[in-house]
C-alpha cells in the first residue's frame, strides 16, 4: 500500500528516488554519509569529512548501550545508523522516504553484519510510525529542511522521545539576515519554499517540551562542503555522465554555486542543534 505524503515530502521522495540523484549522492556527495561534512583540510575527501560529522555528533550523546534505541529521521543510506549501532551496540530505527536509498541501506547493513540491530522503515518524519516515548534519542542530518511542516516534525520527535531523551540534528538553514528573494536560487535547487533557522528550531523545540542544550555554529563548513562537492562533480564529470544526465550535472553545478554564494553573503546557517526532553 502506498503511504500518503505531504506535497513537499512527496517532491523530495521523487527526487531522491531518481537515478540521477541516487548516483550523484552515492558516488559524489559522500557515499554512505550524504550530509555536510566537517573539514580539517580544504582538500579533504568528502567522505572523510562527512563521517567526522557523525563522530562529532555522537560525542554529544549520553552513554548508550544494547538496551538503547535511536531513531534516525531522514536516514539516507544509513551511514550514521551503522556507525551508531557499532559504537554503542544499540538498536537503530532508520526512517527514510526514499525506497531506493532504503534498499541500499538494507544491503549495506546486511553486509556489515548489522541487520539485526538496524530496522529500515519506509516513511516520513511528519508522521513517525512509532509509539509515544519509545526512543532514547532522535538523530537527523540535513533532512528536516525537506519538510513543509517542520513544526509537525519537531512535535513528532518530542512525542516519540522518552523523558530525558536527546534530540540532536543538523540542517541547512537561513540566517535571518537576507530576504526571501536572496534565498530563491538556493531554494530552487531542492524544490523548497522556505528554510528553517536556528531561532525557529529553538522556539519550536521548546514549545514542544524540549530543553535547549547547545547550538554549535559550523556555517563555514557548509560553504566548504558545497564547494568541495561542486569540485568533485566537475572533476569527475566525464565518468559521472555514464550514470547521471548532463542536464542534472549542469543544474547541480549551478545550484551548488548558488549555495556557496549565499553562504558567503551570510544568508545561510548550519551546525549542530541539541535538545533534551524534560
Amino acid at each position: 500500500m502506498t503511504q500518503a505524503y505531504s506535497e513537499t515530502v512527496q517532491t523530495a521522495r521523487e527526487y531522491y528516488n531518481s537515478e540521477d540523484a541516487d548516483n550523484f549522492y552515492f558516488h559524489v556527495w559522500g557515499g554512505e554519509d550524504i550530509h555536510i561534512g566537517l573539514y580539517e583540510r580544504e582538500d579533504e575527501p568528502i567522505g572523510v569529512a562527512s563521517r567526522r560529522t557523525v563522530e562529532r555528533m555522537a560525542d554529544h550523546l549520553p552513554p548508550l548501550n544494547a538496551n538503547s534505541r535511536i531513531l534516525d529521521i531522514g536516514s539516507g543510506y544509513g551511514g550514521a545508523a551503522r556507525y551508531l549501532a557499532e559504537r554503542f551496540g544499540c538498536n537503530v530505527t532508520a526512517l527514510n522516504l526514499s525506497e531506493k536509498e532504503n534498499e541500499r541501506n538494507r544491503e549495506m547493513s546486511q553486509a556489515a553484519g548489522l541487520a539485526s540491530r538496524i530496522t529500515v522503515v519506509d516513511g516520513s518524519f511528519e508522521d513517525i510510525p512509532l509509539e509515544d516515548a519509545s526512543v532514547d534519542a532522535v538523530w537527523s542530518q540535513d533532512a528536516i529542511l525537506h519538510s513543509g511542516q517542520r513544526e509537525r516534525v519537531i512535535a513528532e520527535v518530542a512525542r516519540v522521545l522518552k523523558p530525558g531523551g536527546h534530540f540532536i540534528f543538523t540542517d541547512p538553514m537561513e540566517s535571518g539576515r537576507c530576504s526571501q528573494g536572496d534565498l530563491e536560487p538556493v531554494l530552487a535547487r531542492i524544490h523548497l519554499d522556505t528554510l528553517g533557522s536556528p531561532d525557529f528550531y529553538k522556539k519550536t523545540a521548546i514549545a514542544n517540551g524540549l530543553e535547549f542544550v547547545e547550538w554549535l555554529d559550523k556555517t563555514d563548513q557548509l560553504i566548504r562542503h558545497y564547494s568541495r562537492v561542486r569540485e568533485e562533480l566537475l572533476s569527475q564529470r566525464a565518468i559521472l555522465t555514464k550514470g547521471i544526465s548532463e542536464t542534472y550535472i549542469d543544474r547541480m553545478a549551478t545550484g551548488l554555486s548558488n549555495w556557496v554564494t549565499a553562504g558567503q553573503r551570510g544568508c545561510l546557517a548550519w551546525g549542530i542543534l541539541h535538545f533534551k526532553k524534560s
